[in-house]
């Protein structure tokens, strides 16, 4: 698995949107902290971004890089090699040069401007981390849906449905329903509504670390409430490792069932 790790690690760092996902980044940092003063005022501005555009990208790098890579793929399975092995392999190369895109993309600008002598470092620090949470969460469900779907176009159609339902879709569903129940308990279902979506869930993990009272919205202040700020990272970090765990298993299971 370490040897297709390292293939698909490298194999994606030549390629030119690696190059450009990573230079966004660069390019994002450089003009948030020219237009701000304030590195936590920029760290703010980042999350708006980052919630939303990891995502995407982890969902359309993992959907183009199986379809891409299918010959390849059916090479190495004719030799003798573990199934599990090479999916796994291939997922983590994708999540992991995407990871590596964000961090030093981001990461860079944000040294030279003095973050680690700043108060913003942790914060910055649980930025990256949620980032790179979405990025394995998002590949991992990306390869789901492309190890279900043999149609090329049927795949992609369906990553993008999926980051739009969990980005845009999901949010005006809850708000809706909301609004619909107000007159009854909703806390529980707010947390279980936060904690069925990775990227509220992201939202809130960040919300709660920078712990912004007016930005929290009514699922981050229930969960503030119920769980209290410390033990809601700990309990909103647990739930992100079991988004990035069961996609991981369905990939395990699924490429020994299927039939190439």
């Amino acid at each position: 698995m370490l040897k297709i790790l390292k293939y698909s690690f490298y194999d994606l760092m030549r390629s030119r949107w690696s190059y450009v996902y990573f230079a966004f980044y660069l390019m994002l940092g450089i003009v948030l902290l020219f237009l701000n003063n304030d590195l936590s005022k920029a760290v703010i501005t980042l999350m708006n971004v980052i919630i939303v555009l990891v995502p995407l990208i982890g969902t359309i790098f993992g959907v183009m890089y199986y379809y891409n890579s299918k010959e390849f793929t059916e090479l190495l399975l004719a030799q003798p090699l573990k199934r599990s092995s090479i999916f796994l392999g291939q997922y983590l190369g994708v999540a992991l040069s995407l990871s590596m895109s964000l961090i030093l993309g981001l990461g860079i600008p944000f040294v030279f401007y003095g973050l680690f002598e700043s108060s913003a470092i942790w914060d910055f620090s649980l930025l990256l981390i949620t980032g790179t949470f979405l990025t394995l969460i998002f590949t991992a469900l990306a390869f789901n849906i492309a190890l279900s779907n043999e149609n090329k176009i049927k795949g992609f159609g369906y990553a993008i449905l999926l980051w739009l339902f969990l980005a845009v879709i999901y949010d005006g569903l809850f708000l809706m329903t909301l609004i619909l129940f107000e007159d009854y308990p909703l806390d529980k279902l707010s947390l279980v509504g936060t904690m069925l979506n990775p990227i509220d869930l992201s939202r809130t993990l960040i919300l709660l670390k920078l712990d912004i009272s007016a930005l929290l919205g009514y699922t981050g202040a229930v969960f503030k409430q119920f769980f209290g700020t410390n033990f809601g990272l700990i309990v909103s970090t647990i739930m992100l490792t079991a988004w990035v765990i069961f996609p991981v298993l369905r990939i395990i299971f699924k490429s020994k069932k299927k039939d190439f």
